[in-house]
């Protein structure tokens, strides 16, 4: 700093200092800047692209340049493909104002690697209101970031499980309230089998990361248990939504126990043929499940607890339409199924 300089720049008074500390104060300054552990820059505000001036010890372990490499350089150097161009120009504006201005930006070390860099700017003026420097303080908000994002990530995934428990327990209870309550002990049984065909569901939910799964994949799993070598299955790859998953693996149980019980599974020549097709607008599928060489029911029958629960998943849980027929082969239905979320390769 020039003579020139200094009789026109007097530092800011402590907030609060003792009389010795006050006859040191420059020098316990001069220590302060350079001991904090806050990166800090001084840049020339006179010269033409604000060159750094000074520069603590902090600055550069955060930045990873040595000091020849910063000093001269405007503090642009920092900045790297990613940056926000709306950032420098916030800042750009504050230089032009002389005014201060925090704001938080994305930075680049030496070696390459990115670090958010809460950046503060402030200006300081002569005694005669003449620009003279622009004090600059960093913190790393690397690692606040990245707890905040992960925050962020719990809160969504916690969100996520909440939604999904409920539409589970919400399956649970339609299983409780239409599974045949006449004989304690088939009750049990009927209610085990078809939690255990959810929990095979949710096995292979979370095998895939809750992420799409495969329709043919979820078929082959609920249908194998009851037709390991009688099925025959066809149809593009689809892709479904988590939410699907659960109400259709217990559709499918159920079409398959009922083949097993009293379809075409009971007979002995009896097989089963199911395929599927993306539907025409895109959104969903159709699902056709064809049983050849079952016995034809009674003309007069109610509707048994299994076709209930099918019916109650594919048009409540599924927002879907389910259509039984019966033709000279045997059992043939029909499900639709229109969910959104579904992809087909």
């Amino acid at each position: 700093m020039t003579a020139h300089t200094k009789e026109k720049l007097h530092g800011d008074l402590p907030s609060a200092s003792s009389k010795a500390a006050a006859a040191d104060r420059k020098e316990l300054a001069a220590i302060a800047f350079e001991r904090t552990r806050m990166p800090m820059v001084v840049t020339d505000a006179r010269k033409p692209d604000l060159p750094i001036v000074l520069a603590n010890k902090a600055f550069l372990e955060l930045t990873g340049y040595e000091a020849q490499e910063i000093l001269g350089r405007n503090c642009r150097f920092l900045q790297g493909p990613a940056t926000s161009p709306t950032a420098v120009a916030e800042i750009r504006a504050a230089i032009a104002e002389e005014r201060e201005i925090s704001v938080e930006i994305l930075n680049y070390k030496k070696s390459g690697e990115q670090f958010w860099n809460r950046l503060h700017l402030s200006p300081i003026h002569g005694d005669d209101g003449r620009i003279l420097y622009f004090f600059g303080s960093q913190i790393d908000m690397t690692e606040y970031r990245r707890i905040e994002a992960l925050e962020a990530s719990e809160h969504r995934l916690l969100m996520e499980v909440d939604h999904r428990s409920k539409n589970v327990l919400a399956i649970v209870d339609s299983i409780v309230r239409l599974s045949n309550s006449d004989d304690p002990a088939l009750y049990a049984a009927a209610i085990q089998h078809r939690v255990q065909a959810l929990a095979r569901a949710h096995t292979l939910l979370a095998a895939r990361g809750w992420t799409s799964i495969s329709l043919e994949e979820l078929i082959r799993q609920q249908v194998a248990p009851f037709a390991a070598t009688r099925a025959i299955f066809s149809g593009p790859d689809i892709r479904m939504p988590a939410p699907v998953v659960q109400p259709l693996a217990l559709v499918l149980h159920e079409l398959a126990a009922n083949a097993a019980h009293h379809g075409a599974l009971a007979a002995a020549q009896g097989r089963l043929s199911i395929s599927w097709k993306a539907r025409p607008s895109g959104a969903g599928f159709n699902i056709r499940w064809q049983e050849v060489g079952a016995p034809k029911p009674p003309k007069l029958t109610k509707r048994g607890f299994g076709t209930v629960i099918v019916g109650a998943m594919v048009e409540k849980q599924l927002q879907g339409r389910l259509e039984k027929t019966w033709s000279e082969e045997g059992l043939l239905i029909d499900i639709e199924v229109p969910t959104a979320g579904s992809t087909s390769a």
